[in-house]
């Protein structure tokens, strides 16, 4: 049966909005955003610079009644995007149904990013269980790859064009869909830097990353950030693994890489991307690193655990 979004009930709705050009984006999502307006929902956008611009001026007045994000900026990261922008704005307006946009998947992602792009998409239908909110994410057919579009089917329990909505027929299990996303990452090229990680290297390694981030030219915020991020992981690897790690470092001609593999096995397909309680601030882990790392990819299976951070130079 065919059904407006704006008048579903479900306590979380995920469609993906298909366009192929600006008249179809903005069509299918101004009456959106005023259909939220219009039932007193708190409404937020996230999506890349120049689709914001669009939004925005298509709104007119009532873009100053929607919170308004740079995806490109607040999602560079995909793995932030659940616990900065996603919930963080449902736990702003606890008690209401929220609506969202969310377009995190757009033509200038890169293909490096893209598995942490479908994960994030698929998890978002376990982190909203039970949650009032709506989110609507806009895939381009006209410029994203194929594949891309073929999993947005699989990652959306509902398509929307325009006013048009149905039930996916390809909508398969969120745990199961990212998983096939967890992927094994080359090696490091020969010329990168390693270092063991123990509990008595933890100040080697930060010295080590932040030499190296401070010679890739990373402003010294950046490079505050990235040796935080890499503390953080040798941090857990002596806390959860008997036998340690190895930490690499290297550039590229775009980007600082730092790999650390270890022995542990992360389990929990959300780790990472919910919010971690004030009363436990040792447990930030993941969490930390997704805000502070422009990609973090991981590939993980039993006894080995391979978590690589890039910082774009």
């Amino acid at each position: 049966m065919r059904l407006s979004v704006a008048t579903r009930t479900d306590s979380f709705v995920h469609p993906a909005l298909l366009y192929s050009d600006r008249e179809e984006y903005l069509a299918g999502i101004v009456p959106f955003i005023q259909a939220g307006l219009a039932a007193d929902e708190p409404v937020m956008v996230a999506v890349p610079g120049d689709n914001l611009h669009h939004i925005r001026t298509a709104l007119a007045g009532d873009a100053d009644r929607v919170q308004l994000h740079d995806m490109s900026v607040a999602g560079r990261n995909p793995g932030r995007i659940i616990p900065g922008v996603l919930l963080a704005f449902a736990a702003a307006h606890s008690g209401k149904r929220v609506r969202i946009i969310g377009e995190p998947i757009w033509a200038g992602r890169t293909a490096v990013e893209y598995p942490a792009c479908a994960q994030h998409e698929a998890l978002i239908n376990t982190a909203f269980v039970g949650r009032q909110a709506t989110i609507l994410c806009p895939y381009d057919t006209s410029r994203l790859d194929r594949s891309w579009l073929d999993d947005a089917y699989r990652t959306h329990p509902i398509l929307q064009t325009g006013s048009t909505v149905w039930a996916s027929p390809d909508y398969a299990d969120p745990i199961a869909v990212a998983a096939g996303f967890n992927l094994p990452l080359q090696d490091p090229p020969a010329h990168a830097s390693t270092i063991t990680v123990n509990l008595h290297a933890l100040p080697g390694i930060r010295r080590l990353v932040t030499a190296e981030a401070i010679a890739a030219g990373l402003p010294p915020d950046r490079v505050s950030d990235l040796t935080l991020a890499v503390n953080e992981l040798a941090a857990n690897t002596v806390k959860h693994t008997t036998a340690g790690g190895t930490l690499a470092v290297w550039t590229d001609h775009t980007r600082l890489i730092c790999q650390l593999t270890d022995t542990g096995h992360i389990t929990n397909p959300l780790a990472g991307r919910i919010p971690v309680p004030p009363q436990q601030p040792g447990s930030r882990g993941l969490v930390l690193v997704n805000q502070l790392c422009d990609l973090v990819r991981v590939h993980t299976r039993p006894g080995s655990t391979t978590i690589r951070l890039h910082m774009h130079r």
